[in-house]
């Protein structure tokens, strides 16, 4: 693959700094100081403090861009057209548990448009990232593409099952209760930045979610199109992050998934 742009490194050392407090807090579980935000919505004092790395460390480097986190909110900067985008731990809710399986997301949005992702996996030390026209990486090594499986009965579909009190259970049990019959499955894993670097990777076939935030999706949407899917909005167009709602798959899945999902 080519070096490494002087932006990627930025992000990669950030994410890295970030994840030797969250390598270290994962073996602390029963330390961990933990607050709620709303029904089945965490947060631990392991996000505030990554968030705080993340935004010292981004910043430093472009002091001029805006910031959108998940724990400290939005801030705009100087240069209005660029804007970080950054989840601290995506799959709060699987750290605080003992699941290895949560994630670093940060995004670099310009003039609207996202143009750079990195997804950190700290428990399995795999670094997803991409930059517009340049392709979609794991480890800086292996070249990512999407899975060129054509059939729903053959592919494995992820998503985001709403918990608490999110409004669109009823949808979302409807389309599982259609797709489900007619794929070789569906999981849940808790992590959506993760599910479409798992798109990205050929590891899930396809991703759809509703009622998600811009951080979860913003570097997984630049990574899983880097790397050949198709990614829109649950209606076909590209208002994903003020919609709150995205879906993702291979251009031969796309019109299928929706299709079964529909019934």
């Amino acid at each position: 693959m080519p070096a490494p742009s002087a932006l990627m490194n930025v992000m990669t050392d950030a994410a890295r700094k970030g994840a030797r407090v969250l390598a270290r807090d994962f073996g602390e579980l029963e330390n961990l100081q933990v607050s709620v935000k709303g029904v089945g919505d965490f947060v631990t004092a392991s996000d505030i403090k990554v968030e705080e790395i993340l935004r010292d460390e981004l910043m430093r480097a472009r002091p001029a861009y805006g910031w959108l986190g998940e724990e400290t909110g939005e801030v705009e900067g100087k240069d209005p057209t660029r804007r970080w985008i950054v989840d601290p731990i995506d799959g709060t809710t699987n750290f605080m548990h003992g699941m290895p399986h949560f994630a670093i997301s940060i995004a670099l949005e310009h003039k609207n448009e996202l143009v750079a992702g990195l997804i950190y996996d700290i428990a399995k030390d795999e670094i997803f990232t991409a930059e517009k026209g340049g392709g979609a990486w794991l480890n800086d090594r292996r070249r990512l593409r999407v899975s060129s499986r054509r059939d729903l009965i053959e592919s494995v579909f992820a998503t985001g099952v709403p918990f608490g009190s999110k409004s669109t259970l009823p949808t979302m049990l409807q389309e599982l209760a259609r797709l489900m019959p007619a794929s070789a499955g569906v999981r849940r894993f808790g992590s959506a930045a993760l599910d479409l670097a798992w798109v990205a990777a050929g590891r899930f076939d396809g991703f759809w979610e509703r009622e998600i935030m811009p951080w979860d999706m913003a570097a997984g949407i630049v990574i899983a199109r880097e790397a050949g899917a198709l990614v829109e909005d649950l209606d076909g167009g590209t208002d994903m992050l003020a919609r709150g709602e995205v879906i993702a798959a291979p251009a031969e899945l796309l019109g299928k998934l929706k299709k079964a999902l529909a019934g």
